[in-house]
């Protein structure tokens, strides 16, 4: 049953996405204000090119503070080594690559095209809503 499923039904469509020549402290700002914990990043041209990621913003206000600088911009901090996921791909797929994988949000890609994002949370309510589901099936 779970490997039937696939992340395009849990996933995240309404996230927020940043720029990559955007200042880190408005990137920091911006993922308080959404409590996202990370960001798809994207250039000028909207293309995915990485993910910021809380690690990443505590790099950069390290940076700043021991260097005494002015902030930097996103993609001076943004990871850019990034597992992706496939919109069709199923749960059990992406739980196991979320197991191996250190980001805490996965890129999700349909035709070449960002149009999610999964977590750690939406792949828990995946799987604990096709075990209600399953156990209601036995009721």
């Amino acid at each position: 049953m779970l490997a039937k499923i696939e992340i395009e039904d849990y996933m995240t469509k309404d996230f927020i996405a940043l720029e990559k020549d955007e200042d880190v402290f408005l990137a920091i700002k911006q993922l308080l204000k959404h409590k996202q914990t990370s960001a798809p990043v994207l250039d000028k041209a909207g293309k995915f090119v990485g993910i910021f990621s809380e690690k990443d913003c505590i790099d950069a206000i390290l940076d700043v503070a021991y260097n005494q600088s002015k902030s930097g911009r996103v993609a001076e901090f943004m990871s850019t080594d990034t597992n992706v996921v496939d919109a069709e791909a199923s749960i059990l797929d992406i739980v196991k690559k979320f197991k191996t994988c250190s980001e805490r949000l996965l890129p999700v890609f349909k035709e070449d095209k960002l149009v999610g994002v999964v977590s750690g949370e939406d792949l828990l309510k995946a799987l604990t809503s096709v075990s209600v589901s399953e156990k209601d099936a036995y009721q």
